[in-house]
């Protein structure tokens, strides 16, 4: 499994419903939403959808508007520890369930998720 596979399965569609599944756990969740500021959900959602578009060779788009992505430094902003990473491969799991991702497809994301997510940690515990 690669990211062409994982491509070809969920399509820009596929992508975009799984961002969009996320976003609506993570609005009404107590430790994430505090995060995002409340007239950009519509903005955070975008930039993942076309962030996960870009990782997964889809498109440019992401690129071309943001530059390289810099995740870290992007959310260093945000006190991000064991706790708001755990919370978010939580929702982002259970997005994943909500939208069918094929089981080879979520067996890629899963780990790639888990890497990026304990990398945006800036703090301990």
């Amino acid at each position: 499994m690669d990211e062409a596979t994982v491509a070809a399965e969920l399509g820009e569609e596929g992508v975009r419903s799984l961002i969009a599944a996320f976003y609506r756990r993570v609005k009404t969740d107590d430790l994430m939403a505090p995060m995002y500021p409340d007239n950009d959900w519509e903005g955070a959602e975008d930039r993942l959808a076309k962030f996960m578009l870009f990782r997964l060779g889809m498109s440019q788009a992401y690129i071309q508007k943001r530059g390289h992505p810099r995740l870290r430094m992007r959310h260093m902003p945000f006190s991000i520890g064991e706790a708001e990473r755990d919370r978010w491969l939580k929702l982002m799991g259970e997005a994943m369930d909500e939208v069918a991702v094929p089981e080879a497809s979520k067996q890629f994301l899963e780990p790639f998720f888990a890497q990026t997510a304990d990398f945006m940690r800036n703090r301990e515990g």
